[in-house]
């Protein structure tokens, strides 16, 4: 049995969600969400009969504070976290992850992330490739996909995935988007990420923003779509020698507009901000292509 927990971030509902799935050796947590809202986080919990402690299992996706913020936490619990082998050191040591986040969010991230303290590498797991590990009568299968992150894990069960961030933003049945923060962004990694995902034949995503998709492989086709339309719309302002500053407000009005021509309300588009914030994506294609003409 799988549960989706809303974590109503920032106080938007649908915007950033954690997974229970119920095993029969206990419950598994797969994304914790950020520490901020760990109280929402144990209300979601209490509501199906556990507590914060029962977790003993966490699988993370990948290691940015919206799906792993709180991974300490249960760790401190007592919990075992897997993760990516590239992420296992930042959870280790988050230091630099800390002071990388701090440069972005500045005076604002007690109010977004919380806290996060180090994990015990006692209680971390370096999960290569294809790797499985069974859980009472439950077994996930890791799959390495790259493009929003070098860090990133899509965990598999049985013929439903959870996606992380590789499957991008989809709020109650809007437009697809796609999370592209800095530093890790590579479209050429992100498409075979896609393609692979395709060719296993999936019935099911669980997207952490936001909810369960059925029709995968349309699904996945629309975050190619809009990955390279924003990518292609950025790339001639940055080759014109515009800012990030100049080219942000642009490219927030052209992503709303394309939520408004979808016919997602005021309301709506706040969700898609909390869950994506689409200046992000400005420092994160720009350092795309950056990166691709230097190459």
């Amino acid at each position: 049995m799988i549960h989706t927990i809303d974590l109503n971030f920032l106080g938007h509902s649908h915007s950033i969600a954690s997974y229970l799935v119920e095993t029969s050796a206990g419950p598994v947590l797969v994304e914790t969400g950020p520490h901020s809202v760990l109280p929402n986080l144990k209300k979601g919990l209490a509501e199906r009969g556990y507590k914060l402690s029962d977790i003993q299992h966490v699988f993370l996706t990948h290691i940015h504070l919206d799906h792993a913020g709180a991974a300490w936490y249960f760790a401190h619990q007592g919990a075992t976290v897997y993760v990516h082998p590239f992420g296992y050191k930042h959870l280790a040591q988050p230091e630099k992850l800390l002071y990388s986040a701090k440069r972005i969010y500045q005076d604002d991230m007690g109010r977004l992330w919380g806290d996060m303290k180090a994990i015990p590498e006692s209680q971390l797991v370096a999960v290569e490739n294809k790797a499985e590990f069974t859980i009472g009568d439950t077994t996930f299968k890791a799959w390495h996909t790259p493009g929003h992150a070098v860090h990133h894990i899509a965990w598999q069960l049985d013929k439903g995935l959870f996606a992380g961030d590789v499957a991008g933003v989809k709020i109650e049945g809007g437009k697809v988007v796609v999370p592209c923060p800095p530093p890790d962004i590579n479209l050429e990694d992100w498409k075979k990420s896609v393609e692979l995902l395709k060719s296993l034949e999936l019935e099911r995503l669980y997207l952490a923003h936001f909810g369960e998709i059925q029709n995968v492989n349309e699904h996945l086709d629309e975050v190619i779509e809009c990955l390279w339309d924003w990518a292609n719309w950025i790339k001639p302002y940055w080759e014109s020698g515009k800012s990030a500053e100049e080219i942000t407000p642009l490219f927030e009005a052209y992503a709303d507009q394309q939520l408004i021509d979808y016919g997602i309300d005021a309301e709506g588009r706040a969700r898609y901000e909390a869950a994506n914030p689409s200046w992000m994506s400005v420092a994160g294609l720009m350092r795309y292509w950056r990166k691709k003409t230097a190459s």
